[in-house]
Formats: C-alpha cells, structure tokens, sequence
C-alpha cells in the first residue's frame, strides 16, 4: 500500500508540490524507516537464534550456511550504506532538518535533487549497485532454491516513458522532483534491500531444518532383555550394526519430556532412588527430505533397580527362639521382592516383599527356602538356609536390683517385688515372676521363712521386711518365671546382705 501510495504521489509532482504534498512524502519516509527497523530487528533475531542453537548443536552442518547467509547481510549492507550517504547529502545541502517539524528545511528544493542524482551521475551509479546487489544476492542461493523467490530490489527503466523521462533515473531524480521526494524514494530502496535480505537469509538458514540425515557413524550393538542371569537360565542378546548422523542431533523423546542430543544421539538418564522394576518407551523424531518430521516409536524398555547388596551368613549363630515372631529379611539380586517366595519346612511364615516373621514351636532345626521367578511363570530355587530352633534364654532373678552382693538396709526396705531380666539378648522380652520363698535371717538369729506367690511381696514378707537391720541376710529360693513362650524357668536362687 505504500509504495502504490508513493507511486501516485510522484505522478501528481508534475503538476504542484504544495505542502500538503510534501507532507504526505514525509509520512510515507518515516513509514518506510519504521518498516526497515523492523526487518532489521527480524534479520537480527534470526542471526542470534542460529548462532546460539543450530551454529552449536551441529557446527559442521550450520556454518557453511551460517557463511552464506553473513555474504547475503554484507551484500545487503553495502547497498543500504551507500543510499543513507546519497540521502545525508542532500539533507545536508538543503539546510538539514527543522528541529521544530522534524522535517526537513529544503523538502521543496526542486534543483539540489537534478543536480546530484542526474548531472553528477549518482541515480546510474544506484541503479548499478540496486542490480548488481540484486544479483549477488539471488547468487547466494541455489538455483532450486530462487524458485518462487520474489525480490522487489529492482531499477528498471519505464516500459510506458512520460515527460521524455524514459530511464528509470530520470524517473526518480529527474527534473521537478523535490528533494522530499528524492528521500523517499532513497527510503523505500533501503526498505527494498532489507526486505531482499530477509527473504535470502531465511530462505538460506531455514535449510539447515529441512537438511537430509546423513548416517556417517556405524557401530555395532549388543542389546539383551536383562543384563542379570542366573545360573541355569539363558543368557540372550540381539547383535546388530546401526548407524546415525553424527552430525544432527534428533528429537529424541522419552515418557513426554525431551532429553539431550550429542552428536547424533541422546542420553537418558533418570535417579535411581527407589528399588524396583521400572519401564519407558519414547520416540526419535527427525526431519526428512521433504522437510517433513518423521517420528519413530522406541520400544519400550524395562531396567530393575536393587540396593547393593553383600551377605554374610553366620553359620554357627543362625537361630530361629521359641515363643516370639523372628524378624526374616529376604532378597535376590535381580529378581523383584514381589516375584520372591519363601516356605520353611518347620514353622510357619507371616508377610511379603522381602520381610517376614518366622515362628516356630519346638526345639531342633527349619529349613527355608527361597524361589523366584526369573522367567516369567517358571520359578526356580534361587537358596537355601538352615536355622537352629532354640528357647529363649533363661532370665537372672533380681531384687533391690541386685543378683547378689550386698545394699543397705534402707534399700532392702524400700522394695516390694522380684523382678527377672533377659539382659543382653536380642528382643526386648519380658518374664513374669510366679512364685519364690524368702528366708531372712537376722544375726544369730533363725531365718524366717515365708512363700510367695507372684512377684510381689505379701502384707508378712513385707512386715518382715521392715525389720531388717545391718547383718541380716535375705534369701529368695525357688524362684518361677514364665517367658513368653509360656515355659516355666526356675531361677538361680538371690543372696544379699543388709549393710
């Protein structure tokens, strides 16, 4: 629309040039300049795009385009360079600008335009650079490539000449164009060029997204279900060459989320915090020769994830007590804990996923024995264990905490029960005492005698009690206790010695 305008306003300059005319050309220039800025602002961004991903990601493939394109802006350069200096000269020798209307003091100057352009040969030296930059710019491209291409960057001589102006520099610079026209015309060429260097330099580094994928790397592959085996089972591996372009890196997908590409091929990588099988599946998408994408589905893919795992087996201490539930951890390197099974042969078996509780009833020895399915729905015997079936300890009788020895009178005093601990043992257990007999026995004195059931001392046992004083002996004989495995223990008798 701009330049159809700016065409009818140099048809009408043969008739007057009154100001609203004049002012119309200025508003056509600083439409075109804004126009310019804005093409310039593309041509950048698409330069700083290229350099920081395709000029990176493949610099063998990208930089003889990159080159190219770079000929393409100096070409384009060089032309818009040398129109701004034409117009700098006749803005400088028609008083310059007004600084109060922004335009410029000698817009109607009818002679400064003639002068320059036309007798001092300027206009033919433009529309030799207008073509040959034109040219040189059309060159930068394959011939396959300018199909379709359309460049307004021309000067061409009128085909229907009027007013004897009958080269395209008369046309523009000729006799009774003012000097406000002549810029307008200088801006609409430097918009002409920018837009010529748009469309090469796209149309040249758009190439490199429409390039064929060259498989120039070859490597041989060995790909297996599970790198685990285990003895008895087969060990199976698909052997194959592949190739890639080392020099493209694919869109390479995996569960959604994209991952980096490096030399034409990508790297997967995922934490490993938790134990178990886990699964992915994904895509390699590249771009074809006709510049469509061509997307090929990853099978998916299975890897199991297990702790480090090392085992020492106590031979001598693998003991399995009577009376309480005993704590088994079970697992097997790469076999998941829901695929293992584990049966005792004396006792009985209570959980899942690798922890279990053992029971068992009777002294002598359990077997247990671990399965797990390797292959799916063929479990095999991964183990064996042999485990002694033991009782539980038996309890150190106490009173006034003491085993034995000697404690103040006070202290023997103060107490009101028989207690019986499991010290050192590996659960936490309780007995119960159900029955002992007291002797004390004063200094020269007979002992008294007294039996108790429970643990606790009855109403005479502690009347007693609170009679000792220094030197008499306290005695507990035949102490009961009952654990959990509800055996009754007899208890290594107590002495202790008031003080």
């Amino acid at each position: 629309m701009i330049n159809i305008l700016y065409l009818v306003l140099l048809g009408l300059i043969a008739l007057n040039v009154p100001d609203n005319l004049l002012d119309a050309f200025k508003k056509i220039t600083d439409s075109l300049t804004n126009s310019t800025k804005n093409v310039q602002s593309g041509i950048t961004t698409t330069f700083d795009t290229f350099e920081k991903t395709k000029l990176k990601e493949q610099p063998e493939r990208a930089k003889p385009i990159f080159d190219k394109a770079k000929l393409a802006q100096g070409y384009s350069d060089d032309l818009y360079n040398y129109v701004e200096e034409l117009k700098k000269h006749l803005i400088d020798n028609t008083d310059g600008i007004d600084p109060k209307t922004g335009d410029y003091k000698g817009r109607d100057n009818m002679d400064v335009t003639p002068n320059y352009m036309i007798t001092d040969g300027k206009a033919k030296e433009l529309k030799t650079k207008i073509n040959e930059t034109r040219t040189k710019l059309i060159s930068v491209l394959d011939p396959k490539d300018t199909v379709g291409l359309d460049l307004s960057l021309s000067a061409e001589d009128p085909k229907d000449p009027k007013d004897g102006k009958n080269t395209w520099e008369l046309a523009s610079f000729g006799e009774g164009i003012p000097m406000g026209a002549a810029i307008t015309t200088l801006a609409k060429i430097q918009s002409d060029v920018k837009n010529a260097e748009s469309a090469v330099v796209k149309k040249e580094l758009g190439k490199i997204d429409v390039a064929v994928v060259t498989l120039d790397q070859f490597a041989a592959v060995a790909v297996a279900p599970s790198s685990y085996v285990i003895a008895g089972t087969p060990y199976t591996a698909s052997i194959f060459l592949t190739a890639y372009d080392s020099k493209s890196n694919p869109d390479i997908s995996i569960d959604g989320s994209r991952i980096q590409t490096s030399g034409g091929k990508g790297t997967y990588t995922v934490n490993t915090s938790k134990e178990g099988i886990f699964k992915y599946k994904g895509s390699i998408s590249v771009k074809g020769t006709d510049g469509k994408i061509k997307s090929y589905p990853l099978p998916e893919q299975t890897y199991q994830v297990a702790k480090p795992s090392a085992v020492v087996s106590p031979d001598k201490m693998n003991v399995l007590y009577i009376g309480v539930e005993n704590p088994l951890s079970v697992s097997a390197p790469g076999v998941p804990l829901d695929k293992l099974r584990v049966s005792m042969s004396s006792g009985s078996l209570s959980g899942s996923n690798g922890h279990y509780m053992a029971s068992v009833k009777s002294v002598g020895e359990t077997k247990v024995t671990i399965s797990g399915e390797i292959i799916p729905g063929k479990p095999q015997v991964l183990g064996t264990s042999n485990f002694r079936i033991k009782r539980i300890p038996d309890p150190v009788a106490q009173f006034a905490g003491r085993n034995g020895g000697s404690t103040s009178a006070v202290n023997l005093r103060a107490q009101d029960k028989v207690f019986a601990h499991l010290d050192d043992f590996a659960f936490d257990l309780k007995f119960n005492v159900t029955h002992f007999t007291l002797y004390i026995r004063p200094p020269r004195q007979d002992a008294t005698i007294m039996k108790g059931t429970g643990a606790e001392l009855n109403a005479q046992m502690k009347a007693a009690m609170a009679t000792i004083r220094p030197g008499t002996q306290i005695y507990f004989d035949d102490i009961i206790a009952v654990g959990p495995d509800g055996s009754q223990r007899s208890l290594a008798p107590i002495i202790i010695t008031a003080n």
